[in-house]
């Protein structure tokens, strides 16, 4: 889009046309007609923004296309690709000979963390899963070629076999300013869970994933998946059926007490860290667009 983009006649301000007749109506876009607002998304917007702001109003229009178009990429390779490099360092520390780990749902940072571990230590991972996507079994296949002994449960045998873990790895959708964690649904009751039984919960997450705000509940800023994917054969007639309405959360709330650690590209923080982090990030940023 940056590189097809060509301003009017009458534009006097190609960064403010940048943001205005591009940015701006791309992202509404793609979130009206694409997926939900997301934190990441947002993130990624605001930083974009702000170096679109900071471009040299005299340079020509080529000169800002590669800069916004470098610095897009410098985003891409700092804040997700080097930041599941670093994750995965600082994790792997963390797991030992023998520790048997448990997880929930996918999460691609933590598959990672695994199969770097494949080879290195003798671990047993637990994956637990839920309905309706079962997430989990799109990590057993890579985790099982790579030679690591792996249980499948779901979310209801989970007291059953948390009583075997040493660790919990989770991913994140969302790390709120207050330390909670937004992810898949069903996270908060494995937290909970390993909380119950002096489990050690790890949470796996880049930094363009932390929020400003704060969430109290899981039901604001939630997505809703498709009803059908909650119905089963059971209520397949479920749209039919007089006061009968289906709710498919995609997401839940995990609140700050459980969690024993939270592990970023930029070290390994408890939850009441994650302040500080922002921190350290919006200076990061603003040096980033400066340059």
């Amino acid at each position: 889009l940056v590189e097809q983009y060509q301003p009017g006649p009458n534009v006097r301000d190609i960064r403010n046309a940048f943001y205005h007749s591009l940015l701006k109506p791309a992202f509404q876009h793609w979130t009206e007609k694409c997926r939900p607002h997301c934190v990441s998304m947002g993130n990624a917007f605001s930083f974009l923004k702000a170096a679109a702001a900071a471009l040299d109003r005299d340079m020509s229009l080529d000169e800002m296309k590669e800069e916004l178009a470098d610095t897009m990429d410098r985003y891409i390779k700092e804040r997700i690709e080097y930041a599941g490099v670093a994750i995965t360092s600082y994790a792997s520390s963390k797991i030992m000979d023998g520790d048997v780990i448990l997880t929930f749902g996918r999460s691609e940072v933590v598959q990672e963390i695994l199969l770097d571990c494949a080879n290195k230590k003798t671990i047993h991972v637990i994956c637990s899963d839920s309905r309706p996507l079962l997430e989990g079994k799109q990590m057993l296949e890579p985790l099982t070629k790579a030679g690591i002994p792996c249980s499948y449960v779901l979310l209801n045998a989970l007291s059953h076999v948390m009583r075997n873990a040493t660790k919990v790895l989770l991913g994140a959708s969302a790390i709120m300013s207050n330390g909670s964690i937004m992810s898949r649904v069903g996270t908060a009751c494995v937290a909970l869970m390993a909380h119950s039984h002096h489990v050690p919960v790890l949470v796996c997450c880049e930094s363009y994933k932390i929020s400003h705000r704060i969430q109290l509940e899981s039901i604001t800023s939630n997505e809703l998946g498709n009803p059908d994917g909650a119905s089963g054969k059971e209520l397949k007639d479920w749209i039919t059926t007089p006061n009968l309405r289906l709710l498919n959360l995609l997401y839940d709330l995990t609140p700050s007490q459980y969690v024993s650690g939270i592990i970023t590209e930029m070290g390994i923080v408890p939850p009441t860290s994650v302040a500080v982090l922002l921190r350290e990030l919006n200076k990061q940023d603003q040096a980033v667009v400066v340059d």
